[in-house]
C-alpha cells in the first residue's frame, strides 16, 4: 500500500484545473477512478495508524463533485482530494482533516464548528482559567509541528463575556483548529503517511485536554456517566 501520493495523482488534479468541465472531465472519467482508488487506498493507511493510537468511528472521503447551487464559481469539480477522521465514543472529541492538492496540501485537527452548548462550556472554561489550554498549545513540540491556534473568531467579544478578560484572545474564537502546511515534495515523498501521523499523534495533548474539557462540568463533574 503506497505511503504517498503519486506524482500522476498530482498531475491529473492539475490538469482537471485546468479543464475543470463535464466533457473533460467524462472523458477522463476512468482516469479518475484510478487516482481515486490509490488515494483511498492511502487515506486507509492513515486511518490504520491512527487507530494504532486513536480509535476512529468513521473515514470520509469527500466526493469530486463541487455542490454549485450558491456559489459564483460553477466549476463542477474540487481539484483536491480530501478527507476527515472521525474519533469514536462520546469522550472522544476532535476531528482531523486532510487536502491533497497540488500547491496547497494540509492536515488539519481540532473544533471546526462546535455546537452552541460546547462552544459556551469551552468559552467557560477557558474563562475560569486557560492556563492547562496555554501550556498545551505552547509546547515547543506542539508549536514546531502545528504552530498557532487557528479558527473564525468574534471581533470584540461574546455575549455574556468580559472584553477587558486576560483571556479574550482565546475566548472570543468560534473554531479551535490547528492547521499544517507540506510541499508537493513532502507529499510526494516516500514516507509521508508516516508525516501525517506523527502530526496527528502529536494533536492527543490537545485532544485529551479538550475532551475532558467537553465531558465535564465546571466543577469536574463527568457529563457522561
Amino acid at each position: 500500500m503506497a505511503d504517498s501520493v503519486t506524482k500522476e495523482t498530482f498531475a491529473f488534479l492539475k490538469e482537471l484545473e485546468n479543464n475543470n468541465n463535464r466533457d473533460w472531465f467524462n472523458a477522463h472519467k476512468t482516469e479518475f477512478n484510478a487516482h481515486q482508488d490509490e488515494t483511498k487506498m492511502f487515506f486507509n493507511l492513515v486511518l490504520e495508524d491512527l487507530n494504532k493510537h486513536d480509535q476512529i468511528e468513521k473515514m470520509k472521503m469527500f466526493r469530486i463533485y463541487r455542490d454549485v447551487r450558491f456559489s459564483k464559481d460553477k466549476s463542477p469539480y474540487k481539484t483536491q482530494f480530501a478527507c476527515s477522521f472521525s474519533r469514536a465514543g462520546v469522550e472522544r472529541r476532535g476531528g482531523r482533516f486532510i487536502c491533497l492538492k497540488p500547491g496547497e496540501t494540509f492536515i488539519a485537527a481540532g473544533f471546526w464548528a462546535p455546537n452552541k452548548d460546547d462552544l459556551l462550556r469551552i468559552r467557560k472554561e477557558l474563562e475560569l482559567d486557560a492556563s492547562e489550554f496555554r501550556k498545551v498549545i505552547g509546547d515547543n513540540v506542539f508549536k514546531g509541528i502545528w504552530g498557532e491556534l487557528e479558527g473564525e473568531a468574534v471581533k470584540t467579544a461574546p455575549k455574556g463575556f468580559d472584553k477587558e478578560h486576560p483571556d479574550i484572545d482565546l475566548i472570543r474564537q468560534k473554531q479551535f483548529i490547528f492547521v499544517r502546511s507540506f510541499s508537493d515534495k513532502e507529499v510526494l515523498s516516500k514516507g509521508f503517511a508516516g508525516q501525517v501521523d506523527d502530526s496527528f499523534r502529536a494533536i492527543t495533548p490537545y485532544f485529551d485536554l479538550m475532551s475532558s474539557i467537553l465531558t465535564t462540568n465546571l466543577n469536574g463533574e463527568s457529563l457522561i456517566g
